[in-house]
């Protein structure tokens, strides 16, 4: 599959960029970013073309993934789809539901593969983990903690980025919390949402469709050492946790990668973590972004 690489930030260079070169399955062709310099200096890292051209790059390839932020990427994604182009994105797949809608569609009107990278669905114990709690049932209850210190740490690198400063943890990290809760709870019937604590610092409960309720809180401005995450649930087989993810980002990106050739080889159902699973988890965060600007549940 050849692919080209959207975005040149530092989620572009210690990830996706990384995993796309490395991968014995995928043609890394060239990379197209927003500022033609810093595509040129990440092209030339991995010995591919530097595209200035966004157009130009979708004729020479299968596949993009996208490494921008969820506005950029949404509309990009949705002109690659409409190019015939199978699609790799990050999560969240957009901050508003008409963009989640519009990658859907584009995606289901081009027939092409989607894949969306929610980091613990391709780490092996995490995934296994999560398949095993699904097919057991019978949750009560479960609470997560996404608890990150982007704001709060020295030299972080994603504290710059504007859409974080803006969105915060709740389109951040929430989506990492979505999306181990959802497919072992189902979607919910009901969210509540409430900003209490410091900094960006939020909390969602969900009545799931299961039968189950779910509290998360999510927060990119914890102090570093109280920085982590965990997820718990609590039912008829007593108590379990996630188990702790290993090993770096680069090999579960590569995961997704696999799992975009599968899809776009139409070896089965559309993969879990597809873009209509993305959209799912922006229509709970923009419902429950709505209900803290309101002040309402």
């Amino acid at each position: 599959m050849r692919i080209g690489l959207l975005g040149t930030g530092p989620w572009a260079r210690a990830a996706h960029a990384p995993a796309l070169s490395e991968h014995p399955g995928l043609d890394f062709v060239g990379v197209w970013g927003r500022r033609p310099e810093a595509a040129g200096e990440l092209a030339a890292v991995h010995g591919v073309r530097a595209y200035d051209d966004v157009d130009a790059l979708l004729a020479d390839v299968d596949a993009v993934a996208v490494a921008l932020p969820p506005a950029v990427q949404a509309d990009l994604a949705v002109r690659a789809a409409r190019a015939g182009r199978h699609l790799l994105l990050d999560k969240p797949i957009a901050t508003t539901v008409a963009q989640g809608r519009a990658v859907v569609e584009a995606a289901d009107a081009a027939g092409v593969a989607s894949v969306v990278f929610f980091t613990t669905r391709f780490q092996p114990e995490p995934q296994a983990w999560i398949e095993e709690q699904a097919r057991v049932g019978g949750w009560f209850t479960g609470r997560a903690q996404w608890l990150g210190a982007v704001f709060t740490s020295e030299d972080n690198p994603f504290a710059a980025s504007p859409w974080r400063q803006e969105k915060g943890a709740l389109w951040d990290v929430g989506p990492h919390a979505l999306s181990v809760l959802l497919p072992v709870l189902g979607e919910p019937r009901r969210v509540t949402a409430a900003a209490y604590g410091p900094g960006d610092t939020v909390h969602l409960v969900l009545d799931h469709s299961g039968g189950a309720s779910s509290s998360t809180t999510l927060s990119l401005t914890a102090p570093p050492a109280a920085a982590g995450a965990m997820t718990e649930l609590r039912g008829e087989s007593g108590v379990t946790v996630l188990p702790e993810a290993r090993g770096d980002v680069v090999p579960a990106l590569g995961r997704a990668a696999d799992a975009l050739i599968a899809a776009a080889a139409g070896s089965g159902e559309p993969h879990p973590c597809d873009a209509r699973f993305a959209f799912t988890v922006t229509r709970i965060l923009a419902n429950a972004e709505t209900l803290l600007h309101s002040g309402t549940r």
